[in-house]
């Protein structure tokens, strides 16, 4: 039991930190200089480009803290099955690599989807 609450407990704490890293210090800070384009933010670029959508109608602010969670979620979920699988450390690079490739891609391609559902696109 106290392995499981250990775990779960693992995965929420670096979800936090990591959201909390990403959405105040890298996204916003982005957003809120106005020398950066939005579209140098890789996130919003690929789904820019992926899904068509009009930079104009996307309100950045909740995409960010959007993406900032996803990748929260992303990075942990790899770190904690990294952490409790025991296997040779390259087999763990390898299952993680998968992981982290699959979760991105599938996560955004939903995100993505959502956005042109909502009325994001070109049209």
């Amino acid at each position: 039991m106290n392995t499981v609450l250990f775990n779960i407990t693992f995965f929420m704490t670096l979800m936090l930190i990591i959201f909390f890293v990403d959405y105040k210090f890298i996204l916003m800070r982005k957003i809120k200089s106005r020398k950066v384009k939005n579209e140098d933010i890789m996130e919003f670029n690929y789904l820019i480009h992926k899904f068509k959508l009009n930079p104009k109608k996307i309100n950045y602010k909740p995409t960010a803290l959007w993406c900032a969670l996803f990748n929260g979620f992303i990075i942990s979920a790899v770190v904690t099955v990294m952490y409790l699988i025991k296997l040779k450390f390259i087999w763990q690079l390898m299952i993680a690599f998968v992981m982290l490739v699959g979760l991105i891609y599938s996560i955004y391609e939903i995100y993505g989807r959502i956005l042109v559902k909502k009325g994001k696109g070109n049209e």
